[in-house]
């Protein structure tokens, strides 16, 4: 009789030698990562061709160079158009220093898109930079109003419509730029005790675009500037404009603004600096005088506080926000404290039981309900956003030369690449999309950064962007652009 045998079953734990064996060879190895050769078709910055696109559309550099006196008596080499455009192509693209143009030199392949393709060494720019005189400047600036008109006239109909029904905002605000060392030639401290650079833009808010500017020590006062700085801010706007107004904070609380903003065909709305006097005329407003402001909780009310010598038409708006006990700093330092009536100040730090209000004044001659005004005048928050901008965005947080006319080229170069900015998207639509207009950071990863292989094919030079690029707000910007340049070939 035959006697059947059963597999022993195998132990907890273990596998025969043939399925592992089995298992082994479907595993895959993970591919190793090599460095490879270098490619030198690659560009980390093939976005400069957009500033090349515009360049072409607008003409930057030939009216600068048109309208400025030479910077140099010969031929060859670059002109001072071609010198801030590459000073702003590289400050576009994230170039902080000087030495950030040897830098982008190295790119061959994205020196061929360029606005610029002969970048200067920084040693160049130093040489042509101390010769960017009082003449060279104000040409600079001539035709920068030259490029807002040409850049309005090719906005779309609907852009140029909305910008035609708003009285345009002009809006004046220096900022400080700290240095260090006591060989920067022009610096000067400020009231903080910083070493710094005072530049001063005039802005056009509504559609921040830059119009004209000052370049000043840390002690320049900002109020005798503004005559002539509002003067040649009002030229540079278009023409089909309606009347402008002048907007400013307390540092240009000045009766000589008010009557330079009326000379040259504007109105004013000036911040007050919180005196004696103007308290004194906001204790005298009934409960009854304060209404509720737009857009945010606090009240309106007007105050009969007309310094002397100023305009007739002129008067006084103020706001009130309350403030909890909490918000109130018991440090003597503290900004918000200096907002705070003294009477109701003292009040409060004696224990009693007041309301404690943060005031602020608006000096002005228009004529609106004050609601309006004091809303509007709150708007202007963009124009810090736009120094911010030139500060974070582009190189204006510093000065890289100890000569004062290279630290002017370097102001004017960073504006003049704020209105690059701003042109490329309201030009293209691209500041309508979703996010709106892009600043700093974003701006150079969507439009300027943009990493491409750049080759040829049958004489032409073809850039190959990422599928992430080519269906973004870069790809987008390179087409709206050829239509553009399409509508201007003969």
């Amino acid at each position: 009789m035959a006697v059947s045998r059963t597999a022993k079953p195998l132990a907890k734990g273990t596998r025969l030698v043939t399925r592992i064996a089995k298992a082994k060879k479907k595993q895959k190895r993970a591919p190793r990562v090599r460095l490879g050769a270098p490619d030198g078709r690659v560009t980390p910055r093939a976005g400069l061709h957009l500033v090349s696109k515009l360049d072409e559309l607008l003409g930057i550099s030939r009216t600068i160079d048109a309208a400025s006196a030479p910077i140099k008596s010969r031929r060859r080499g670059l002109g001072t158009g071609e010198l801030l455009v590459s000073l702003a192509e590289t400050m576009l693209s994230g170039g902080d220093f000087l030495i950030d143009l040897d830098y982008q030199r190295k790119d061959a392949a994205g020196l061929k898109l360029r606005a610029v393709p002969d970048v200067p060494a920084s040693t160049t720019v130093i040489g042509l930079g101390k010769r960017f005189s009082a003449e060279v400047r104000q040409g600079v600036e001539a035709a920068n109003a030259v490029l807002v008109a040409k850049a309005f006239a090719l906005l779309s109909k609907a852009r140029r419509d909305e910008l035609l029904a708003q009285r345009p905002t002009i809006d004046l605000d220096p900022t400080d730029v700290e240095v260090y060392g006591p060989k920067k030639q022009g610096s000067a401290y400020n009231y903080a005790g910083q070493r710094c650079y005072r530049p001063h833009p005039a802005v056009w808010a509504e559609a921040g675009w830059v119009l004209a500017a000052e370049h000043g020590s840390g002690k320049s006062d900002p109020r005798p500037q503004a005559p002539e700085l509002i003067a040649r801010s009002v030229t540079a706007l278009p023409g089909g404009l309606g009347r402008p107004i002048v907007r400013g904070d307390s540092g240009f609380f000045d009766r000589a603004v008010a009557y330079a903003a009326l000379a040259n065909g504007a109105d004013f709305a000036i911040a007050v600096k919180r005196t004696d006097p103007v308290w004194r005329s906001v204790r005298k407003v009934p409960g009854g005088g304060w209404r509720k402001a737009i857009g945010m909780e606090a009240e309106v009310a007007e105050c009969d506080y007309v310094p002397a010598g100023w305009p007739p038409g002129t008067r006084t708006v103020c706001r009130r926000v309350k403030l909890n006990p909490e918000d109130v700093s018991r440090d003597a330092r503290s900004r918000r404290r200096r907002t705070i009536d003294p009477e109701q100040l003292a009040l409060f730090e004696a224990g009693e039981v007041v309301p404690v209000y943060a005031y602020s004044f608006i000096i002005t001659n228009l004529a609106w309900d004050i609601c309006d005004i004091e809303a509007w005048f709150r708007q202007r928050a963009l124009v810090e956003e736009r120094i911010k901008d030139s500060k974070l965005g582009l190189a204006l947080r510093h000065m890289p030369s100890g000569y004062e006319a290279v630290n002017s080229l370097w102001t004017w170069a960073a504006f003049m690449g704020l209105n690059i900015s701003a042109w490329l998207q309201a030009l293209t639509g691209d500041d309508r999309r979703k996010g709106g207009r892009a600043h700093g950071k974003r701006l150079r990863r969507e439009l300027i950064s943009v990493p491409a292989r750049v080759t040829r094919h049958a004489g032409d030079i073809v850039v190959h962007p990422s599928p992430e690029d080519a269906k973004g707000p870069f790809a987008w910007v390179w087409h709206r652009l050829d239509l553009l340049l399409a509508t201007i070939s003969p």
